[in-house]
């Protein structure tokens, strides 16, 4: 099988989304072979070279409260409002995810309060913000996928977006690929229909460029771009962190909270001495992630200038569980990008209002963490 193409196994419409949307054809082709080969996946996902904590001293402990109680932070504040007002930051929000634990449904369409949706959050946040420093409001660039933007724009247009100017709210579409069984034949559902899905937020990089919006915003002025997932609200346009951002002259500042027990996802690791995100399935497996204090929030400040160069992201054979079967997913990380650009580590409260992280990936987590959640947006609000 690693010596066919999948074009034999797939209908022409399967075809024409691949190429028009996705990876293409030759490039899956390729990731096939080696994923069969052993090229990719299980062993071969972990990093290379030698692999050790961070020492905390990288790390700028903000873990403070939010409100100014003594101005130590007005510059910061300044800094990050005339970054506002001149125009140079925008807002991504990774839209594209199918919320599988939710039953399929499109997650930012959930509604969070009696007002507001995951979606309209993010954009009431980004107004209040443009309307405390007079300013236009940012731009808002939604990544979508091919199972989020229809019911995204319709979600917007009958909310009348929120407040927010329809003309400031920009979309593109990640690459939608098929997912494959672990013999490498293409995954069906039970309609007999290839089963589809979002690449990861690694898309980001290239995505953002092939649509031509990144080109856009920084022709307008643009610089700098919040980028965070669209569930975790409590990620909002803060003026401190933006200041400190600004303020660092780096491409990138990772968002990282207090590990707890449980936690699976990232976390800066030094590998060969770079800091760098890791993904726990990329650590060695002789690696005791106990000794990582922190965990990574995927709340990225980035430069619109590191996103313009081509960082060739890798690719990761990862497993999944879809209708109780493994299937095989490839996927990219938008954190690895920290390995090739200056980066600064911003830790960032995880208790109480101050919070900047509370994901919300079962249902039951919406009903369990609601009032926290938006105790911490609305405690996030620009004070005078």
């Amino acid at each position: 099988m690693s010596g066919e193409s999948l074009r034999a196994e797939l209908l022409p419409d399967e075809v024409e989304q691949l190429e028009a949307l996705g990876p293409g054809i030759r490039r899956l082709d390729a990731l096939r072979a080696a994923y069969l080969s052993g090229e990719l996946g299980g062993a071969r996902n972990r990093v290379r070279g030698l692999v050790a904590p961070v020492d905390e001293a990288h790390f700028v402990d903000l873990r403070r409260p939010h409100a100014l109680s003594n101005g130590s932070d007005a510059h910061l504040v300044d800094a990050g409002a005339a970054a506002v007002r001149a125009g140079q930051v925008g807002l991504v929000v990774l839209n594209g995810g199918m919320a599988t634990r939710f039953g399929g449904v499109v997650k930012g369409v959930l509604p969070v309060d009696e007002a507001h949706s995951f979606l309209g959050l993010k954009l009431a946040d980004a107004l209040r913000v443009a309307q405390h420093v007079g300013a236009e409001p940012p731009v808002v660039v939604l990544m979508n996928s091919r199972a989020t933007t229809g019911p995204t724009v319709a979600h917007l247009e009958a909310n009348d977006y929120f407040g927010y100017p329809p003309e400031r709210v920009w979309m593109f579409e990640q690459q939608w690929s098929v997912r494959l069984e672990t013999s490498g034949a293409v995954y069906r559902e039970a309609s007999g229909a290839a089963s589809f899905y979002g690449p990861g937020h690694g898309d980001l990089v290239e995505c953002i460029g092939r649509s031509g919006l990144l080109q856009r915003f920084i022709e307008l002025g643009g610089r700098t771009l919040l980028m965070s997932n669209v569930d975790n609200v409590p990620a909002t346009l803060d003026l401190r962190l933006l200041g400190h951002h600004v303020r660092a002259g780096v491409d990138a500042s990772v968002e990282l909270v207090d590990k707890r027990p449980g936690d699976a996802g990232g976390a800066p690791a030094l590998v060969d001495g770079r800091p760098q995100i890791l993904e726990a399935f990329r650590l060695p497996e002789t690696f005791d992630s106990a000794c990582l204090p922190v965990f990574n929030t995927n709340t990225l400040w980035l430069q619109a200038s590191a996103l313009e160069r081509a960082h060739g992201l890798t690719w990761f054979a990862v497993e999944k569980r879809v209708d109780d079967q493994t299937v095989i997913q490839f996927e990219r990380l938008v954190g690895e990008l920290t390995a090739f650009v200056p980066t600064q580590w911003l830790r960032v409260s995880r208790e109480g209002p101050e919070t900047r992280f509370v994901p919300i990936k079962h249902p039951d987590d919406l009903g369990a963490q609601r009032d926290e959640l938006l105790a911490a947006w609305h405690a996030h609000a620009p004070s005078a």
